[in-house]
């Protein structure tokens, strides 16, 4: 095993995922998850404090971009327009590698109830840092709540419909997300 072999961080999430998929997440073990990386324990643990934090890996990046792009959006957007750059931010930085993996981590995260609570925390702390930024620009509580909620849903929505839409196509991530967020403001006014 080469010690500082590139894309080491992408290959452990790639064969944990692989490995969730071909034997459960609870029969997997880290020794296993290097080994078909091909790096060792010790890059492993530089990488990522124990196998359940593969599959959220991007969580820290995917809060810092969605925070980033509420921060720049224009002074005189709205609420939800804010929220749409942050969105669209974030949304960019996905690429083929987040769509091929997305169904293969759906299914590990529906067959574990651990994985289960750990996407629940990703969720509820992206909607957190989104509500803080928001807050930060002089929103009231309550709006910049809503707005992040919505945004999160609009996100999910949106990444569910692109990762398992056609593989061979070009279509960017953010088009869906937005998309998503759109039909999200249209049935929130519907609520009267």
């Amino acid at each position: 095993m080469s010690r500082w072999e590139p894309g080491a961080r992408e290959r452990l999430v790639v064969a944990a995922v692989d490995l969730f998929t071909e034997q459960g997440y609870d029969a997997t073990t880290v020794a296993q998850i290097t080994e078909r990386a091909g790096v060792t324990k010790s890059t492993f643990f530089r990488h990522f404090p124990d196998k359940r934090e593969l599959l959220v890996a991007g969580q820290e990046t995917l809060s810092r971009l969605l925070t980033e792009g509420i921060a720049e959006a224009p002074v005189a957007a709205t609420p939800l327009e804010t929220v749409a750059a942050g969105l669209e931010r974030a949304s960019n930085a996905m690429g083929p590698m987040n769509r091929e993996l997305a169904p293969r981590v759906r299914a590990a995260i529906a067959a574990c109830t651990e994985l289960q609570e750990r996407d629940a925390l990703k969720t509820v702390s992206l909607t957190a840092a989104m509500t803080t930024a928001l807050i930060a620009r002089g929103l009231p509580d309550a709006t910049a709540a809503l707005a992040s909620e919505l945004g999160i849903l609009a996100f999910k929505r949106g990444f569910a419909e692109w990762s398992e839409g056609d593989r061979d196509g070009q279509d960017e991530l953010a088009g869906y997300v937005l998309a998503a967020l759109d039909e999200l403001r249209v049935a929130s006014a519907s609520l009267g």
